[in-house]
């Protein structure tokens, strides 16, 4: 039994370094890395708008009061510099409903979900170049974030800038996988359509570059699951941590007990 115990954690110790020194499990994509040179499918990455959304649409020409109808104004924050003089301007977003509509300056209620921002901009430079010349029609994600869990470097929630961002982009933001991490079970959770829905991602198969889910959308959730020398380290300490805990316990009981017994044979 006590050689069997010292055994438990060097062998342990020896699968996790073998894990780490291996060539063949830690690379994504293992399926082409032999493959100098190819050609792979585009998948499309432009985010659609959905409910709940926090969109900042903005729209310039050359004449700016002729645009200005068509912004919401701005906001100053409470905050003021050591100066008195607030110099920070807020841009007022606008929030998609539960129907998918947004409330536009002029324009009125519009039908914006399932619309890409792309799609968003050019009917919104369509409906206002009636009455302007050439406008120009910015639209963004307010609130494109990305939470990123599990067996990486650096868990957290991302803030997305842009509208492109793969899987591989929150990998990267999160400090990449650990030696732990398992590479062909990568969850992706998403809301779509008021309904919660998964997929798993094999990133050791190049077909995951082909996903509906390796462009991530917004408030997407990844879970990177721990591999299964990750799991036996883990059981091995929660085993350990429990063993010393009743040992623990054990001795304390032990020293009331003895504390007990001498106090009755002094008196």
């Amino acid at each position: 039994m006590k050689l069997s115990k010292l055994l438990l954690p060097s062998l342990l110790l020896v699968l996790a370094s073998s894990c780490n020194n291996s060539k063949t499990v830690l690379p994504y994509f293992s399926d082409i890395i032999e493959i100098k040179e190819g050609e792979l499918p585009v998948q499309d990455y432009r985010p659609e708008i959905k409910p709940d959304d926090e969109l900042i649409i903005t729209v310039s020409s050359e004449n700016p009061q002729a645009t200005s109808v068509y912004n919401l104004p701005a906001y100053v924050p409470p905050t003021v510099n050591p100066t008195g003089i607030n110099t920070q301007y807020m841009l007022e977003t606008y929030r998609v409903d539960s129907k998918g509509d947004i409330n536009f300056p002029q324009l009125g209620s519009i039908h914006v979900a399932g619309m890409t921002l792309e799609g968003l901009r050019d009917y919104l430079e369509k409906r206002i170049s009636a009455d302007v010349s050439d406008p120009d029609v910015t639209v963004k994600f307010a609130d494109f974030k990305v939470s990123v869990a599990g067996e990486v470097t650096k868990p957290g929630r991302f803030e997305i800038k842009g509208n492109r961002y793969s899987i591989l982009d929150a990998l990267a933001d999160a400090g990449d996988m650990t030696p732990y991490g398992e590479r062909s079970n990568v969850l992706v959770v998403r809301e779509e359509n008021g309904e919660r829905k998964f997929a798993h991602l094999d990133l050791n198969s190049s077909e995951t570059l082909t996903s509906p889910y390796f462009y991530l959308r917004q408030n997407d959730y990844v879970y990177v699951a721990p591999n299964k020398v990750r799991q036996s380290i883990s059981k091995y300490d929660q085993n350990n941590s429990y063993k010393l805990s009743l040992a623990s316990t054990i001795v304390s009981a032990s020293s009331v007990i003895a504390s007990l017994v001498i106090a009755l044979t002094v008196k």
